[in-house]
């Protein structure tokens, strides 16, 4: 098949939406498949199967992007139509200006969409100091499908979570597959440890940004009566970075903050004790599966706007949301009895196995073939 991909955030893969796509992409690629990418990427300029769009100019906002390592690309159909024209399918990431004006182009020519969705409101309202605003979240999800998603033949949710929840505020039930984003083999697969302290390692991972509130974990360790034998590892960048080092070195908590290339992440993983996903509003949290594929029993933020604590298996693996009491308590669950880690990771063996990256991608692959299919017997 001919199939554009349309990024309206791509660059460094340090985050969920842009390793998904990056996946994607090479997956469809090595399957034989004509790929065409299309974002604002400059360094993809003059490489083939890329084709680059200006960055859209929004003047002081341009500050707020750059300190959250984003870079939107502008809608621009003179660049988007030629990189779309005669595909099969156009797979649109995000409900931005460039997905907008590509879903646009493709419904007047009759060429089939499918749009994942991999936005929350609140990664919007978090940027506007609006995260916690209903009203506000609300108003993001109606543009979204007003943007975006009403011109879908078919929409990609990773999660049944995020596709109840958006049906629920747009009062419409869309065409849809749920498919996760998945976990690469690296993560499963038996290999090297790097063991990064000896004290007992809790590994946490997500952007440095308000909505995975890190500072709980934080919070939980410095009050835990055992501080001193811990070690916090931060995997990840982000605008909040150097107050949550401060809150770290305020509160005597042993902490790193690092980006792990993906490359280095693995090892990094399986030589941690036990791994803390704290955000508070989340699609799926491929970094948390990344960490259980990898053999670490997770401790999971309950939070009702984060998909997450699905992978939790029972109470002793999801704490309170912003509740760093409890939080400490789960930690110290596992902590005091290390044989109780060993026996969940033995339970979490079977569990794991169904996000292996391969399979999930298979699954992207037929809903592109299938919705390319079923558009155009509706010609």
């Amino acid at each position: 098949m001919k199939i554009a991909i349309i990024c309206d955030v791509l660059g460094k893969p340090n985050n969920g939406t842009t390793l998904a796509a990056y996946n994607l992409i090479g997956f469809l690629k090595e399957r034989g498949h004509d790929v065409t990418v299309v974002c604002a990427d400059p360094d993809k300029e003059g490489k083939e199967g890329y084709v680059v769009v200006p960055v859209k100019n929004l003047g002081p906002v341009n500050a707020l992007l750059k300190a959250n390592n984003v870079t939107l690309a502008k809608g621009d159909k003179k660049i988007v139509w030629p990189a779309i024209e005669g595909a099969d399918v156009v797979h649109i990431l995000m409900p931005f200006l460039l997905g907008t004006a590509a879903a646009k182009l493709a419904n007047k020519a009759g060429i089939p969409v499918t749009a994942s969705f991999h936005a929350q409101a609140e990664n919007v309202t978090a940027h506007i100091a609006c995260m916690n605003n209903r009203l506000a979240n609300h108003i993001v999800y109606l543009c979204f499908y007003r943007l975006l998603y009403r011109r879908a033949d078919t929409v990609h949710y990773p999660t049944q979570f995020i596709k109840e929840l958006f049906e629920s505020h747009i009062k419409k039930t869309l065409p849809s597959r749920i498919i996760s984003n998945g976990v690469n083999d690296a993560f499963f697969l038996p290999g090297q440890a790097e063991r990064l302290s000896e004290k007992f390692t809790i590994f946490c991972m997500g952007r440095f940004s308000k909505e995975k509130s890190q500072q709980t974990l934080i919070r939980a360790v410095a009050k835990s009566g055992f501080k001193d034998k811990i070690k916090l590892c931060f995997a990840g960048c982000g605008p909040r970075e150097k107050k949550l080092r401060r809150l770290a070195k305020r509160m005597g908590v042993d902490a790193d903050f690092k980006f792990y290339s993906r490359g280095e992440l693995p090892a990094a993983l399986r030589g941690a004790d036990l791994y803390v996903h704290t955000a508070v509003v989340e699609i799926e949290a491929i970094s948390c599966l990344e960490a259980i594929a990898s053999g670490l029993v997770p401790i999971i933020c309950d939070s009702p706007r984060s998909a997450t604590k699905i992978f939790a298996l029972d109470g002793h693996c999801l704490f309170k949301a912003g509740d760093w009491r409890d939080l400490a308590d789960k930690i110290a669950y596992f902590y005091r009895e290390p044989a109780r880690i060993q026996e969940y990771r033995e339970k979490y063996s079977t569990f794991k196995q169904q996000f292996r990256q391969e399979d999930c991608m298979l699954q992207m692959e037929k809903m592109l073939e299938e919705t390319a299919v079923l558009a155009k017997k509706h010609e």
